[in-house]
């Protein structure tokens, strides 16, 4: 149910009562819908049918409604399946954050900046570390995995979510407009570019994830240590 229905249900003769939980929540809508910076105490508590101060009986401030609204994307995430290698289990796990930041694509510039990560935070990271640790990797060389692939994760989801098309549709006009503003024979790599591959049918952007995430997983070894 959303907070918009939250906030008119009744129980016993009164408004649904107020949590930090709701809070967390109402704000992750805010967020979703108008983007971080439009994110104020004001803005959730209008959401939520309240008034402003009523918040801080939960909240101690729009900082610790980022560490909560952090923590929930956190939640949102599958932990590495135990039941797998390492190779699959990171493949997974990536592929869940993925489509998590897709979701709340806020959170990519956020994920790593809390300095009070929550319950669901720390469990995701020590999860992926274990999951690295049981496959054979050496406590430096999961460090090492680690930062590549989140770099690779997050970088993709910020391009992913900043591209002037999201479907082939409007990937097409995108392209033609370009194609069309192009000087004749001056920028040849760029229309081969668009021509001969982007514009080919059942060509998606976002396939061009799951080919990078794959180098970078097969480059990885857990007996290896990266060239000086």
């Amino acid at each position: 149910m959303s907070d918009t229905g939250d906030r008119t249900r009744r129980t016993g003769g009164g408004r649904t009562p107020l949590t930090r939980e709701r809070v967390i929540r109402a704000a992750t809508a805010v967020a979703d819908e108008k983007g971080v910076g439009a994110l104020t105490m004001r803005a959730v508590s209008r959401l939520l049918g309240v008034e402003a101060m009523s918040l801080y009986h939960h909240v101690a401030g729009r900082e610790d409604i980022l560490d909560g609204m952090v923590d929930a994307v956190f939640a949102e995430i599958d932990l590495p399946p135990r039941d797998t290698d390492w190779k699959h289990a990171m493949r997974h796990r990536a592929e869940s954050a993925r489509a998590a930041l897709r979701r709340h694509p806020w959170a990519v510039g956020l994920m790593d900046s809390r300095t009070r990560p929550g319950p669901a935070t720390l469990r995701h990271h020590d999860a992926v570390l274990g999951a690295l640790r049981a496959g054979g990797f050496s406590v430096t060389m999961t460090a090492h995995a680690v930062s590549l692939i989140d770099s690779y994760l997050y970088g993709f989801v910020l391009q992913e979510s900043s591209l002037p098309f999201s479907d082939t549709e409007e990937l097409a006009e995108v392209a033609d407009a370009i194609l069309r503003d192009l000087p004749a024979d001056t920028h040849p790599h760029l229309a081969e570019l668009a021509t001969e591959h982007a514009l080919k049918p059942g060509y998606a952007y976002a396939d061009e994830f799951d080919y990078g995430l794959t180098l970078i997983l097969d480059a990885l070894h857990p007996d290896e240590a990266p060239p000086p």
